[in-house]
Parts: C-alpha cells; sequence; structure tokens
C-alpha cells in the first residue's frame, strides 16, 4: 500500500479521497490554486502545494505542476478525482513516465473510450449493443445533416469528447440542425478542445441507466446499476440504486455487456458502462444501448457504496498499488435502497444559472451522508463547478429512502447563495419519481410545477420580523417593558423585489404580538422556541451578515431589513442595458453600435462552468453602447450592451 498519495482534484472528491486515504493510514498531499488556499481539502490534507491561479487551464489542469508537486512531496501516485485530468491519457504517460502510480486506468484504455464514435465502434465489436447513429470522422455539416435525415429525427448532437452534457443538443426538424450543430461544436471546442461531434438516434421514453464497473486489468466485476435519470439539461440532479423496476433478467444482461465492455480494454480501476434504456414498455433486455464509458469515478458512486458496503476509493488505492480485486461477482452484495442529491448554489427561477455568494450559514441534518467540499463562511467561487454538496440516504426500501431523502432536504439549511435546494425538495416529493415512473424528460416535462416559487407564509415573515428586533434570542427580564405603556417597534423587510412593514408589541420577554399587513400574530416563546397563535412556529430564523434567512417546511426565505432613514433611490436603467446574469466568459458579441434589434434577437453569447448561455435583446430597439467584448470575464450584473429606442424623441420646438 502507498505511503502517501496526492490529490489532483479540488472540493468534495477531494475531500472524498482524503477520508479513505486517512482511514486506511496513508498520507496525503493536497493542490490548490490561488482561490482555493483556504478551502476545505486543503485544511483536511497532510500536505499542500500551490499550482497556479484560480482559472483551471492556470492551476488544476498544469499536468506538469502537479507532477512536480507529488515529486516534491514524496507522494507515490496520484489520484485524480473526476474532471480535470482525470481522463487525460497524456496527464496518464506523464504521470508514468515520472515513476509515479496513476489511480486509475491505463493511458490505453482512456484512450480507447475517450471519444464516443470510436468507443461505439469497440462496443459493438465486443458484442455490446450500441444505439443507431452515425459515428464516423466525417464532420462536414452537410454530411452530419445528411446522417441525421438517415437515423430519423428526433435526434442527438453529441460531442465525440464530451460528458456532463456539453456539446450536447436535441434537434425535432432538419431545419433546425444547422444551428444546433454550431452552437454543440462551439461548446465541445471550448470545453474539451475537440468540436467533433456524433450523431444518434433520440429515444423517445429514455432511462439513463449505469452499471459501476471495476478491474484490475485482468479480470473485471460489476457492482450493479445506477439509475440517474432525473436530469435538466443532460445533466444529474438525483441518483439512486438500484433502478426501480429492474428485473434479474435486465441486471444480468446489463452487468455482462458491462464487464464485457471493461474486459475488452483491460480495465483497471473503477468505471462506469452508461446505457440509454428505452423504457417505453418497461425495463426489458433488448432495450439498453451503449452511449459511453467514464473512466474514472463517476460523482454518483456514493450510492452504489451504499447499496454493496464497498468503498471504491480504498478499491481503488488497493487495486493500484497491486492487488488483484478484493471480491469475486457473486461476492458483491446488494442491500436496501439509496438516493443522493446534488445540491448546487443556482438560480432555479432564472433557468439554472450558477450562482455565487459567501455561505453564511451551511447546516445539514444528522442521519444523511453528506460529501461537500465547503464549509459555513466559503465562498462559491465562479471559477469552478457551484455545487454545496451531496446529500446521500439509504434505507430498506426505495420508499423508506425516498422519505429520508425528502426529510434530509428540509432539514438542510444554506444562507449566503440561492440554491436548488426547494427544487431538489419537489422532486423528492413528484408522485411520478415516487411511483418510479421515471425517463430522462420528467423534469423537463413538469419543470414548471417543480420550479414554481412557493409563496411566503405570513408566519414566515413573523419570524423573520422577531429576528430583525433582535427577540431571536431569549431575552433579559426586563427587556420589551416601559414603566407605562408597552413598546411598539417598527419593522420592514425586503424580500421578493417587495416592502414588508411590520409592527412588533413585547407584552413580557416572552410574549409579542406582531401585526402584518392584513395578518396578526400572537407569539410566544416556549422551551426557546417560538410558538406563533399557539402552534409550533413553521421554521428557524437565523441573522445572517447580509440579513435573515428563515428556515423551515415551506423552503428557505430570506429577507433584509431595510432602514427608512439610509435607504438609496435606486437609479434603474429599465429595459435598456442588458446585464449579465451570472459570472462568466463572453464567448461572443452578434452586434455593433447603430445596428437595429429586434425583439429576442441574439445579442452575445456567455460561457459559465462550461456551458453557453444566449443573451437575447428583450425588446426592438437600437445598438447605443457595446460595453463587453469575446474574451472578458464578467461578474453576475455586468453591463453588457446599452439599447436606445429605435426612434429616438424629436426634440421639442
Amino acid at each position: 500500500m502507498f505511503a502517501k498519495i496526492l490529490i489532483a482534484n479540488r472540493g468534495e472528491i477531494a475531500c472524498r479521497v482524503i477520508d479513505t486515504a486517512r482511514r486506511m493510514g496513508v498520507a496525503t498531499v493536497a493542490v490548490h490554486s490561488t482561490a482555493d488556499a483556504a478551502s476545505r481539502h486543503v485544511a483536511m490534507a497532510d500536505e499542500a502545494v500551490a499550482v497556479g491561479g484560480p482559472a483551471p487551464a492556470g492551476s488544476y489542469l498544469r499536468g506538469e505542476a502537479i507532477i512536480a508537486a507529488a515529486l516534491q512531496t514524496g507522494a507515490q501516485a496520484i489520484h485524480p478525482g473526476y474532471g480535470f485530468l482525470s481522463e487525460n491519457p497524456e496527464f496518464v504517460d506523464a504521470v508514468t513516465a515520472a515513476g509515479l502510480v496513476f489511480i486509475g486506468p491505463s493511458a490505453a484504455a482512456i484512450r480507447a473510450m475517450g471519444l464516443k464514435d470510436a468507443a461505439k465502434r469497440l462496443m459493438a465489436e465486443a458484442g455490446v449493443p450500441v444505439v443507431p447513429g452515425y459515428h464516423g470522422a466525417n464532420q462536414d455539416p452537410e454530411h452530419l445533416a445528411g446522417a441525421a435525415d438517415t437515423v430519423g429525427y428526433p435526434v442527438l448532437i453529441k460531442a465525440v469528447a464530451g460528458g456532463g452534457g456539453k456539446g450536447m443538443r436535441r434537434v425535432e426538424r432538419p431545419e433546425d440542425f444547422a444551428e444546433a450543430l454550431a452552437s454543440a461544436q462551439r461548446e465541445a471546442a471550448g470545453a474539451f478542445g475537440n468540436s467533433a461531434v456524433l450523431i444518434e438516434k433520440y429515444v423517445e421514453k429514455p432511462r439513463h441507466i449505469e452499471m459501476q464497473v471495476f478491474g484490475d486489468g485482468t479480470h473485471a466485476v460489476h457492482l450493479y446499476e445506477r439509475d440517474c435519470s432525473l436530469q435538466r439539461r443532460h445533466q444529474k440532479v438525483i441518483e439512486e440504486a438500484p433502478a426501480p423496476g429492474m428485473t434479474p433478467q435486465m441486471r444480468a444482461a446489463m452487468g455482462e455487456a458491462a464487464v464485457r465492455a471493461a474486459t475488452a480494454i483491460g480495465y483497471s480501476g473503477a468505471g462506469t458502462i452508461e446505457f440509454i434504456v428505452d423504457a417505453s414498455d418497461g425495463l426489458r433486455p433488448d432495450r439498453f444501448w451503449f452511449m459511453e464509458m467514464n473512466t474514472r469515478l463517476q460523482v454518483e458512486h456514493p450510492v452504489t457504496e451504499a447499496i454493496t458496503g464497498i468503498d471504491l476509493v480504498e478499491w481503488q488505492l488497493r487495486v493500484a498499488s497491486g492487488e488483484p480485486l478484493p471480491l469475486r461477482q457473486q461476492d458483491i452484495p446488494l442491500s436496501g435502497h439509496a438516493f443522493e442529491a446534488r445540491l448546487y448554489a443556482e438560480d432555479v427561477p432564472a433557468g439554472f444559472l450558477p450562482a455565487t455568494g459567501t455561505l453564511d450559514h451551511l447546516a445539514f441534518p444528522a442521519g444523511a451522508r453528506i460529501e461537500t467540499g465547503v464549509r459555513p463562511g466559503d465562498t462559491i467561487s465562479p471559477w469552478y463547478d457551484p455545487m454545496i454538496a451531496k446529500l446521500v440516504v439509504h434505507g430498506p426500501t426505495r420508499a423508506v429512502a425516498l422519505a429520508q431523502l425528502s426529510r434530509a432536504l428540509a432539514e438542510t439549511e444554506v444562507a449566503g447563495s440561492v440554491t436548488n435546494l426547494a427544487f431538489l425538495g419537489a422532486l423528492a416529493r413528484h408522485p411520478g419519481f415516487a411511483a418510479g415512473d421515471v425517463d430522462t424528460g420528467l423534469i423537463a416535462r413538469d419543470l414548471a410545477a417543480l420550479t414554481e416559487v412557493p409563496a411566503c407564509p405570513p408566519g414566515v415573515v413573523a419570524l423573520a420580523a422577531l429576528a430583525a428586533a433582535g427577540l431571536d434570542q431569549p431575552a433579559a427580564p426586563q427587556q420589551g417593558f416601559s414603566l407605562w405603556a408597552p413598546l411598539r417597534q417598527q419593522v420592514t423587510l425586503h424580500a421578493a423585489g417587495e416592502d414588508i412593514a411590520a409592527t412588533l408589541q413585547p407584552h413580557g420577554p416572552d410574549r409579542v404580538t406582531v401585526e402584518l399587513p392584513g395578518h396578526t400574530l400572537h407569539a410566544e416563546r416556549r422551551g426557546g422556541a417560538w410558538s406563533l397563535d399557539g402552534a409550533k412556529a413553521p421554521g428557524t430564523a437565523r441573522r445572517t451578515p447580509h440579513g435573515i434567512a428563515v428556515f423551515g417546511p415551506a423552503g428557505t426565505f430570506t429577507f433584509t431589513p431595510v432602514d427608512p432613514l439610509a435607504r438609496l433611490a435606486a437609479a434603474g436603467a429599465g429595459g435598456n442595458v442588458v446585464l449579465s446574469p451570472m459570472p462568466g466568459l463572453v464567448k461572443a458579441v452578434f452586434v455593433a453600435p447603430g445596428q437595429v434589434v429586434a425583439e429576442g434577437e441574439r445579442l452575445a453569447i456567455l460561457e459559465a462552468m462550461k456551458m453557453e448561455h444566449t443573451l437575447t435583446a428583450a425588446r426592438i430597439g437600437i445598438v447605443a453602447e457595446v460595453l463587453a467584448a469575446a474574451g472578458d470575464q464578467v461578474e453576475a450584473g455586468a453591463a453588457l450592451v446599452r439599447l436606445e429606442d429605435e426612434e429616438p424623441k424629436e426634440a421639442a420646438a
């Protein structure tokens, strides 16, 4: 076994690897960018080495700097985590040439599966079923359009070097193909340095079911399946194991195909064979096709660990150090059901745009497994994936595990950034999901209901008002009284774009009447917590550096106390200025000063988290100024384009 390893990654996966390494007595070395110098994974590791600036290209993608850090600290092996250099065969070759061990598959295996088109040809030769489509080298747009016609619409355009939904477009009609192809190729080139795509038949009721495989270079086993069908924009949201509705015959067929795939390339380490499944007639052994292989540990690996009781990172370290597979196929257990939900800093009502912010408050419930790379007070950076944590639960049945997931999400508290927490909770309560009737289109079909912003209950506003008045903590015996009459305190809160006026009238240290527009509530402190009108309060209020957050069954609501004497008038620019909706990189600008634009016309493309977002004109107008150029890194709220009326008003005579 290794005495010391270096982890060439950051965030929750680096922390996850450190946890297992520490349990096994293996020392760890962290690498970090300047933006991550005070991060959780750096604090957890035994040693840490700076490898560059905040941009991934200048730090976590600098293979030579990472290898130098391993040699400098005496590490014997490098664990790549996922993302960054984890599936880069040139990096694997460099690690090996430096006399170090890469904790993962060989460069040859990564190359064999690195390009989707070549991988599908290889899998077909190995007897693994592949989805109909064009996987050839000809990238001429007319040829690809012809291939799409042959396959039959709807089709999927997919980056051959892709993953995570990047460089992927669904096309319903031939007339939309050219624009979708150009967009997919641009995104693929930016994310992977390779603009090549393949064309596949789009399965009408698809489920994304993947098999966890593990090999030692000679033999391979599978550790059962995971269902990852709950996706938005081709990115996974909630994963589970085993797959609902899975039959022994289907599991055997998929498991055998996955093992054949891993064996065909002499695979060593943890990997995932992803299949697309046609669930229009249930799960049938003749209705699944190979999509791709991820030659690394997956983000959702904890659900497999939960149902098998196997630590996959431990297996990675043991096999990489020269041990054979720890268990035979027939000895791998399968028990219960597990879910994983990905908690992100993102603005769901705004279309799941990545968000930033300082985590003023962060608390997770007892009983759930939490995989996180951040702590209270940490900042969600615009440079990296905005994941806050993964919440993992395990129960004896799917129904029990789903109830555990719903409760864990309801009891999670995050303040300081907008998150997808309410969206995850709505998914966990979705009747179709509860019934196991899932496919990759579920979220899109019910998006309006899943992203509906709940109304703020009066009781939540009352709790925020009590906190704003400083009454969220037990008071001194005389606080709240005068010699002559009860004190009345006015509080103004700002939430969801409007002001809410509240009047608080204390009747003692633990009794307050809260008057709101249209509601009067009587608050009484019992056992250190407020009750309202004799019932348990609908949540808990916490003051943060940036306001007040109320956490409860209805969701998380944030409020900003308003000082009417210090309030500044907002000088809004109306609809004249197009602002960046998130931190990101300006990829392209399509307009110039003096140009007339129509409502909905493209103005610019912004890239954030390797995904393209098109900014369009909200109205007809003339471009007065272009305030950003391609290649600019901009913050959320930065002005990009200023419009003026199409026909300026004539000056008065």
